[in-house]
C-alpha cells in the first residue's frame, strides 16, 4: 500500500502539474496522499517532514535564485543581452542563423542570465533572422534551446546555474567539478546538437520549405497564466516579471554588455579556486553558524559573490540606460520568489516520500542497478527529473533522499565526489525537456509554434544530446576518474 500511495501521489502531482495547477498546492496534497496509503501522521508530515526540507531548500538556495533573477532582468533592461544577441547575429550573418541563435544563448546563459530572460529576447531577434535566411521557424525552438538549456546549464564548468549549484552541498563540490568531463560533454551536445539542427534546415531547403510565420508573440507567452505556473515549477525565474520595468532603447556596447558576463565567471574561479579555500573557516563549525564547512557552502558562497560584483559592475556600467531601476529591480527580485517556493515544494515532496517505510524498496533497487553508482546516479536524476519535469526540482529530490547514501558510495568506490557532481547534474539536465517542462510549453508558445512542430527537434537537442554527454561522461569517468 505505501509504495501505490507514493505512486498515485506522483501521478497526481505530474497530471495536474500538467494541466497548468499550481505545485505550491498539489506538491503537499500528492505528499499527504503518499503519506495516507502508508499509515503514517499526516500532520507530523506536513509540518515538519514536508516544510522542514522545503524551509532548508530556501535557506540553502534562496540568495541564489534572488541574485540570479535580479541580474537577469538588470541584463535585460539594461539592452546587454539584445546587444549581445545583436552583435553575434551582425558578425555571423544570416547565412549562420541557427549558430547565431545558439551561440547568443549559450554566451548569455552561461554568464549567468536566467533561460526565461535570454528566451524572450532572442526569439523576435531569432524570427527575424531565420525570417531573412527563409529557414522554418519550426527550428527556432530547438535553436533556442540547444543554446539556453543544455550545455550551459550541465555540463560547462562555473555554470552559475541553480542547477549546477544545487549538488556543491550535498558532494561539498565547487561550481568548476570535474572540468575536462565537462567540456567533453558540453562539445558532445554542441556538436550534436548543431549537426541534427543544420541538418534539418538542409532537408527544409531541399523541400521548398520557408519561414512561414509566428503564431503568437513573446507579449502572450509571458501573460499566460497557465504557462506561467508551469514555468515557474522549472526554472529559477517568473516570466511574469519580464513585462515590468523599462527596457533601454538605447543599447550598451558589446564590451559593455559582456563585461557583467566576465566578471560572473572570473570572480566564481578567483572565488572557488583561489580565495575561499585559503581562509580560515573554522568557526563554521560552531553550532550558530549549523556546524558545517567551507567545502559544504564554498560553491554557493562562490557563485553569490560573483553575481553581486556581476550586478554592481552592471549598474556602474548602465545607469543612464537603467530609466526605471526601482521597477527593474523589484521585478527581479519579485521574478525569484514563485521559482524557488515552487521547486520547495517539490522538494518537500520527495522529502515525504524519502521519509516512508515503502521507499526502502526504491532505494535498494536504485542503489543495486548494474553500472555501479555513477550509472544509479545518473537514472535516478533523470527518472525524477522527466516525472517532476524540473531539472532542479527532481535533483533536489533525488540528492535530497539519497545524496548521503551515494557520497557514502562514493568513498567506498573510490570515486571523486566532483565526477558524482557532474553526473548528477547532466542526468537532471536530460530528460527534463520532457512535453509537459515548463521550459519547453513556455519556449514553443514564445516562438509561435505547437509540439506537433517543433518538439521532435527539442528531443533531438535537448534530450538526445544530454544523453550522449552523459554516457561519454559515465564512460571516461569510470575508466579514469575525475578530470
Amino acid at each position: 500500500m505505501g509504495l501505490l500511495g507514493i505512486l498515485l501521489g506522483l501521478g497526481l502531482l505530474v497530471w495536474l502539474a500538467f494541466r497548468g495547477w499550481s505545485v505550491l498546492g498539489l506538491a503537499p496534497v500528492a505528499a499527504l496522499i503518499a503519506a495516507g496509503f502508508a499509515g503514517e501522521p499526516l500532520l507530523a508530515h506536513w509540518t515538519q517532514t514536508f516544510m522542514g526540507s522545503a524551509a532548508g531548500f530556501i535557506a540553502s538556495f534562496f540568495p541564489l535564485f534572488l541574485l540570479g533573477a535580479l541580474f537577469g532582468k538588470l541584463m535585460a533592461d539594461s539592452g546587454s543581452v539584445s546587444a549581445i544577441a545583436q552583435f553575434i547575429t551582425e558578425k555571423l550573418g544570416s547565412k549562420r542563423a541557427i549558430l547565431s541563435v545558439v551561440l547568443a544563448g549559450a554566451l548569455v546563459t552561461y554568464g549567468g542570465v536566467s533561460l526565461f530572460v535570454a528566451m524572450f529576447v532572442l526569439a523576435p531577434m531569432g524570427q527575424a533572422l531565420f525570417k531573412a535566411a527563409d529557414i522554418p521557424n519550426r527550428l527556432l525552438p530547438g535553436a533556442v534551446m540547444l543554446g539556453t538549456a543544455t550545455f550551459t546549464m550541465s555540463a560547462l564548468p562555473g555554470s552559475p546555474a541553480i542547477q549546477n549549484a544545487i549538488p556543491m552541498p550535498f558532494f561539498e563540490t565547487t561550481p568548476f567539478a570535474a572540468p575536462g568531463l565537462g567540456f567533453i560533454a558540453a562539445a558532445i551536445m554542441f556538436g550534436f546538437g548543431m549537426w541534427w539542427l543544420s541538418r534539418s534546415e538542409a532537408a527544409a531547403r531541399r523541400a521548398g520549405e520557408g519561414f512561414g510565420g509566428p503564431a503568437a508573440s513573446a507579449t502572450d507567452a509571458a501573460n499566460d497564466t497557465m504557462l506561467r505556473e508551469r514555468a515557474t515549477a522549472s526554472r529559477e525565474f517568473d516570466p511574469a516579471e519580464l513585462e515590468h520595468g523599462a527596457r533601454s532603447a538605447q543599447l550598451p556596447s558589446i564590451g559593455i554588455a559582456l563585461l557583467p558576463l566576465i566578471v560572473v565567471m572570473a570572480v566564481n574561479l578567483t572565488m572557488s579556486l583561489l580565495v575561499l579555500p585559503r581562509l580560515d573557516t573554522s568557526f563554521l563549525a560552531e553550532p550558530r553558524w549549523g556546524g558545517t564547512t567551507i567545502a559544504s557552502v564554498g560553491g554557493v558562497w562562490s557563485v553569490l559573490l560573483a553575481l553581486g560584483a556581476a550586478i554592481l559592475v552592471l549598474y556602474a556600467f548602465n545607469r543612464s540606460r537603467l530609466q526605471s531601476l526601482r521597477d527593474t529591480v523589484d521585478a527581479g527580485l519579485n521574478a525569484a520568489a514563485l521559482p524557488v517556493i515552487s521547486v520547495a515544494s517539490l522538494v518537500g515532496f520527495g522529502a515525504v516520500v524519502a521519509a516512508l517505510p515503502a521507499f526502502a524498496v526504491v532505494r535498494e533497487w536504485v542503489l543495486t542497478i548494474e553500472g555501479g553508482p555513477l550509472v544509479g546516479l545518473a537514472i535516478a536524476t533523470n527518472v525524477l527529473s522527466a516525472l517532476t519535469g524540473s531539472a532542479s526540482g527532481g535533483l533536489t529530490i533525488a540528492l535530497g533522499a539519497l545524496g548521503e547514501t551515494y557520497m557514502a558510495m562514493a568513498y567506498q568506490y573510490g570515486i571523486d565526489p566532483a565526477l558524482m557532481h557532474r553526473v548528477a547534474v547532466i542526468g537532471a539536465g536530460s530528460l527534463d525537456s520532457l512535453p509537459h517542462n515548463g521550459a519547453v510549453v513556455t519556449m514553443l508558445a514564445v516562438c509561435g509554434v505547437t509540439h506537433k512542430e517543433s518538439y521532435f527537434d527539442i528531443v533531438m537537442v535537448g534530450i538526445v544530446s544530454a544523453i550522449l554527454g552523459l554516457i561519454a561522461v559515465v564512460v571516461l569517468g569510470s575508466m579514469f576518474g575525475s578530470f
